[in-house]
């Protein structure tokens, strides 16, 4: 396996690996349907499974794989050019005092236009306004021979407040 592989399976058998384990499994030989819940949470597990996918960016050794920084007018712009570092850049978001947590959602082609998405915060977070900038501008495109190989770019982001650890990615299409 790639690198981009190898994080991602570590990051996903760390974050559900609990959940899959104790997962409730058919007796030999009989069948039985899925039950609704047990497809929404395999639903949810491939679209996590995506997120890991379509963050995989591709950046230089020397540019930093996020960034978090206070803008002029308030708010606050979380760069983010590596696949690893949205966990690390919530956790950027708390140790600077501010307690939101961001989660983006991406989608497949070029961004419609260049620049930060602005979050949309989450009933109750009264937090500075939070912006989220995929790359340079927006857009990062995955060479093939790569997993989630192809054009992708930040669709949308939410900011919850409270006392998350932290948010590996993409939790679904919305």
């Amino acid at each position: 396996m790639t690198r981009f592989t190898d994080n991602l399976w570590s990051d996903l058998t760390r974050e559900h690996g609990a959940a899959l384990a104790v997962a409730e499994r058919p007796e030999p030989g009989r069948t039985r349907r899925p039950r609704r819940r047990v497809l929404a949470g395999g639903t949810l597990a491939l679209a996590g499974a995506g997120a890991g996918l379509t963050l995989a960016l591709t950046a230089g050794a020397s540019t930093p794989a996020f960034a978090v920084t206070k803008t002029a007018d308030g708010s606050v712009l979380v760069t983010i050019n590596q696949n690893s570092a949205l966990p690390q850049a919530n956790a950027k978001l708390t140790a600077m005092g501010i307690h939101e947590q961001i989660t983006i959602y991406m989608a497949s082609g070029a961004a419609a236009a260049s620049g930060a998405v602005t979050c949309t915060p989450a009933p109750g977070v009264s937090g500075p306004t939070v912006k989220v900038l995929i790359g340079t501008n927006g857009t990062e495109v995955i060479g093939s021979g790569n997993t989630g190989a192809g054009t992708w770019h930040l669709a949308s982001c939410k900011a919850t407040g409270g006392t998350s650890s932290g948010n590996t990615g993409n939790t679904g299409a919305g």
